[in-house]
């Protein structure tokens, strides 16, 4: 047997410290999620009533969306299955989150909220991948996400929470004046 038929993989502390900070990363950011989208579904008809009262078109179908995007997003997250995909989820639901907490008052009265920080979050496992403490690191060997599929997928999270915005809710979220009437 040639030296070359064998395999090593020696495990450096960067790698490691990097593939903890990773779980980590996702348990929080994914934590959150479920957290939320499982409050909505549990309280389904509150959301509605939410989405209604805000204006929103079709408010059964928004609150089905950000339902789903948040509880499987989340699941997605924490145990790093399809990771792009959840984190692709998760900022989509996040950043009309986001919108709709900077829609009320003058945008740079709070631009920096929990979903903002949670799709910052989102975005980085978007690039940096689950690491080696994921299924997908255990089963999805072979796939590789590259960085020009993490834009790609980026812009399709930016468009889908426009369209979704525009769609179903009709108004500009950005203020640079506090909203009146």
């Amino acid at each position: 047997m040639a030296s070359t038929d064998v395999r090593t993989t020696v495990t450096t502390p960067t790698s490691t410290g990097t593939d903890i900070a990773l779980l980590v990363l996702r348990i929080g950011v994914g934590a959150t999620m479920i957290q939320a989208g499982l409050r909505k579904a549990v309280d389904f008809d509150t959301v509605v009533g939410f989405m209604e009262a805000g204006g929103w078109r079709l408010p059964g179908l928004a609150a089905f969306m950000v339902t789903a995007s948040e509880t499987l997003g989340g699941i997605g997250l924490v145990l790093g299955v399809l990771t792009p995909l959840a984190a692709t989820a998760v900022i989509a639901a996040m950043l009309d989150a986001w919108a709709v907490n900077v829609s009320g008052a003058a945008f740079w009265s709070e631009p920096f909220n929990v979903p903002f920080l949670v799709a910052i979050g989102a975005t980085a496992l978007l690039f940096a991948g689950a690491g080696a403490y994921s299924v997908d690191a255990r089963v999805a060997t072979r796939i590789r996400w590259s960085t020009r599929i993490a834009v790609i997928l980026l812009a399709v999270a930016i468009v889908a929470a426009v369209v979704t915005w525009i769609a179903l809710n009709g108004t500009n979220p950005i203020h640079l004046t506090t909203p009146t009437g």
